[in-house]
């Protein structure tokens, strides 16, 4: 009765970590599909970043700050870690660095799709 106990444990933490939750979900809005943050913040790319770096320095994180991983995270699959300007690890979707807006206020707002022609809603 012990070993099946101790195996059925087991199986559920392998379960548990075969299911790890996505950094960031995805959501329906007018432009279709995007990627926001668990609180519903729209997350953007930034065209001037190369695959898995970002090129978004001290004064652009002000505005756009990084969607910081937490201590610990691991990149799995299409969801990778970088670092930002400040040394401190953001995910990465697909390569491409991943930012909020700070004239987002609240869930749904998209107000920095198309600024300066360089930044894009992430889909």
């Amino acid at each position: 009765m012990k070993s099946i106990l101790i195996a059925m444990g087991i199986l559920a933490a392998t379960s548990l970590s075969a299911f790890a939750a996505e950094p960031a979900k995805l959501t329906e809005t007018k432009m279709g599909k995007i990627y926001t943050t668990e609180k519903g913040m729209t997350l953007y790319t930034f065209d001037k970043d190369t695959k898995g770096k970002s090129n978004c320095d001290a004064k652009c994180l002000a505005n756009w700050p990084a969607f910081y991983a937490e201590a610990g995270a691991k990149a799995e699959g299409e969801w990778t870690l970088v670092k930002a300007s400040d040394g401190k690890e953001m995910w990465a979707y697909e390569g491409k660095p991943l930012y909020t807006f700070v004239k987002d206020k609240k869930a749904g707002d998209m107000t920095g799709e198309g600024v300066g022609g360089v930044w894009h809603v992430a889909k």
